[in-house]
């Protein structure tokens, strides 16, 4: 039985926390590849890292704690573990996806799967009724993030689930830009959660990596085999440094999200700004349901500038704010998704789902606000065309 209560206590102390052995309050590095067995046919719980790490293994069993999962799989990026996911299903089978996810999401099921006669197709997923509808019997999972990546999109995760069980299929849910300290999707009925823990997980922009959760034995066993059988696994000295970021997920994402909801308000405000796609303000799209499913509107913010400022200059004017792929590290990021993360889904399906040539996407860092929206003003100012 823990001695805690509260998902900041868990942040530090759950999973495996410490080493019985010496008493180290961090998990050591199990920097080896293969474990010297007592017998045949008798080891001590490890053969081979690829199968089993005792690092790897502490990672695990906190994501999983912190998601409230049955078991927790840890892969060598965000990308791994997708694929990792994936790899459930058959020749035949289709999965949706939200109308606007991560582009390497898209690209996955559309230049690899496919390949195998795994199917995909892109859905509204916030309408439920039509959802419901499109769900016909090669429709194995719903494959969904909220808020999706880069307009902000909200679904209702609960709905979500329930429309997939009502169908006897997955439920599954992206939740890097949230993460378990904002939102958990298997307290909401979800099957399967997945993280780019390269993202706000990690927290510095120093590693790369991704995380699975299920809700089942029978999920843990598969994911498991698959894990194994395809080797995709995050290293030790990664699953080390990935645990220390955790610890520190509850402090940085306070501050995270109280600058992130200080910009949204600027942005909303300023005269060259026409649209802001945020959870967090009352007036955006997904406002009511965000708030029932997740603790705020998280640390993301994407907005459009009108016609006469010119974004690559408001690109090339920023100084504090770095413009970068990623996001969710302690720094400031921007990026032009419709040319950086979502370049790999096709012009007229960005144009559909309103990821247009001018969007600007923001990942808040933790320096000080002031800094931050003096930056943002400046490069708005010098960006404007004459």
């Amino acid at each position: 039985m823990s001695h805690y209560k509260k998902i900041e206590s868990a942040l530090i102390h759950g999973g495996i926390s410490g080493d019985e052995r010496t008493g180290a309050v961090n998990v050591p590095i199990y920097q080896t590849s293969t474990y010297q067995q007592e017998s045949l046919g008798h080891d001590k719980g490890y053969e081979y890292s690829r199968t089993g790490n005792p690092t790897r293994e502490a990672l695990e069993a906190l994501i999983a704690e912190l998601e409230k999962g049955v078991a927790g799989f840890a892969f060598a990026s965000g990308m791994a573990a997708t694929t990792a996911v994936l790899s459930l299903f058959k020749s035949g089978d289709k999965v949706i996806i939200s109308s606007n996810v991560y582009g390497g999401t898209f690209r996955v099921l559309d230049k690899i799967f496919t390949n195998f006669d795994i199917n995909y197709s892109i859905e509204d997923t916030t309408d439920l009724v039509t959802l419901d509808s499109k769900i016909t019997e090669d429709v194995k999972a719903i494959l969904i993030e909220s808020p999706a990546n880069p307009l902000l999109t909200v679904t209702d995760i609960k709905g979500i689930a329930e429309l997939a069980k009502k169908h006897g299929i997955y439920s599954i849910v992206d939740n890097t830009f949230m993460t378990p300290y904002l939102q958990r999707p298997i307290e909401l009925g979800v099957d399967i959660v997945l993280h780019s823990a390269t993202k706000y997980l990690g927290g510095h922009s120093d590693l790369v990596a991704g995380l699975v959760v299920v809700n089942s034995k029978e999920l843990a066993e598969r994911i498991h085999f698959v894990q194994n059988a395809t080797g995709g696994i995050l290293q030790p000295f990664d699953s080390f440094l990935l645990i220390r970021g955790i610890k520190t997920l509850g402090v940085r994402l306070d501050r995270h999200v109280a600058n992130a909801e200080a910009a949204a308000l600027f942005l909303t405000r300023h005269k060259a700004v026409k649209n802001v796609y945020y959870p967090g303000l009352e007036s955006s799209q997904g406002y009511e349901i965000n708030r029932q499913q997740a603790k705020n509107g998280g640390a993301m913010i994407s907005f459009e500038l009108y016609e006469n400022y010119d974004i690559k200059k408001f690109f090339s004017s920023l100084k504090l704010i770095a413009l970068a792929e990623s996001l969710g590290g302690v720094e400031s990021l921007v990026c032009h998704p419709a040319s950086m993360t979502h370049a790999s889904i096709p012009y007229e399906i960005r144009q559909k789902v309103g990821i247009t040539e001018g969007l600007i996407r923001l990942s808040i860092g933790i320096e000080n606000i002031n800094d931050i929206l003096d930056d943002l003003q400046n490069a708005i100012a010098e960006s404007e065309v004459m």
